[in-house]
């Protein structure tokens, strides 16, 4: 078998970690002696033992000269756990594999340099660009210190996101809604507008697949919701945080506080609405390194003309509705030659509907 075979198993294996190692890395590590796979082990949990523990603990046969494959290079830091590398120094393998460096400051580099001071053979670059595109979120967030935003919205084929009455559901397939959860309990936290709110009365939470539930984020600067509004019902299960600004009346802050709701003041943009890129980055400094946004209109639009997105999830339903509410606003664009361009990452079937995953190309 080859590097790039183990590789592909060690990425399999990271995957199942999503959702529940954040602001951490997802990482896979496959230990391999004699063309058989001895142990294998992935980061299951923040503040739990890293892949390459789980795997080693997880090993069926003796260590010396054996391959390490690590989809991300070995930690030489103290954290809420010993430095990887450290282990592996004291197991002395024949050769450690790494899909790449790691970004973050406190390694970069560092445990790749303690290995190869040890003699220990050390390739990098193995199946690179999968390894970076699982962990982009973590790659963004721990060099700028900014959440990974991912925009996705569900619409007819001819771009309308609700019906000229606002009504929305259901636009999408019962499959594409069950991916829309999934993608909840893959991010830190999932924030809408308080229209948004108004109109559906969401739960924001993860039912149809398991997983945990996001921080819910509400931006509503005059404080609009009404107190029996889902989002703000059992905060036990789902944490809900509404992003408002000094325009909120005391009252109506005192009342949320009553029912553990956090009012987090906010920045406007000097035009009675919150500043959204202000807003995210002081989400950042909460360690909340991903971010869903699901609606409504106005915070897609405003989060595009920022250039404030990452990563679009685009819901195309088989559907024309003629008439309605679009997906996007006004982006200010004069002429095609201005539009923002996007470079398609996947297209494909699910139910019904066909899925667009795509990012900006600036």
């Amino acid at each position: 078998m080859t590097d790039e075979y183990y590789m592909k198993r060690a990425l399999q294996l990271a995957r199942r970690g999503a959702g529940r190692v954040s602001p951490n890395p997802l990482v896979g590590a496959v230990v391999v002696k004699g063309d058989r796979i001895i142990g294998e082990g992935y980061h299951q949990r923040y503040g739990g033992p890293h892949a390459e523990i789980n795997a080693i603990n997880k090993a069926k046969a003796p260590l010396d000269g054996a391959t390490f494959y690590v989809t991300l290079e070995p930690c030489s830091h103290y954290g809420k756990t010993p430095p990887c590398v450290e282990a592996l120094l004291k197991i002395k393998p024949a050769r450690v594999v790494i899909g790449i460096t790691d970004p973050n400051p406190l390694v970069a580099g560092r445990g790749i340099a303690a290995l190869q001071r040890a003699g220990i053979a050390t390739v990098v670059g193995v199946e690179e660009r999968a390894c970076r595109e699982i962990n982009e979120g973590y790659f963004k967030f721990i060099t700028t210190g900014i959440p990974f935003v991912t925009l996705k919205f569900a619409q007819t084929i001819d771009g309308r996101i609700a019906s000229a009455t606002g009504n929305s559901r259901w636009i999408s397939s019962l499959p594409s809604r069950t991916f829309a959860h999934r993608l909840r309990s893959n991010h830190d936290a999932v924030l809408v507008g308080c229209g948004t709110v108004l109109q559906d009365d969401p739960e924001l939470t993860v039912r149809h697949v398991k997983g945990r539930n996001p921080l819910r984020i509400i931006v509503d600067s005059r404080l609009r919701l009404p107190l029996s509004a889902r989002v703000l019902q059992d905060q036990r299960s789902a944490r809900t945080v509404i992003a408002s600004t000094g325009q909120a009346a005391p009252d109506k802050i005192r009342q949320l506080e009553e029912r553990g709701i956090e009012t987090l003041l906010a920045e406007d943009d000097g035009d009675s609405r919150i500043d959204l890129p202000k807003l995210i980055r002081k989400l950042g400094e909460r360690q909340i390194a991903s971010v869903l946004v699901e609606g409504g209109a106005a915070i897609a639009t405003s989060l595009l003309k920022a250039r404030f997105v990452d990563r679009l999830v685009i819901i195309v339903a088989p559907k024309i509705l003629g008439k309605g509410i679009d997906a996007v606003g006004d982006l200010g664009k004069k002429s095609v030659d201005e539009a923002l361009a996007m470079s398609f990452r996947r297209v494909y079937r699910l139910g019904e509907d066909i899925v667009i995953e795509a990012r900006p190309k600036s």
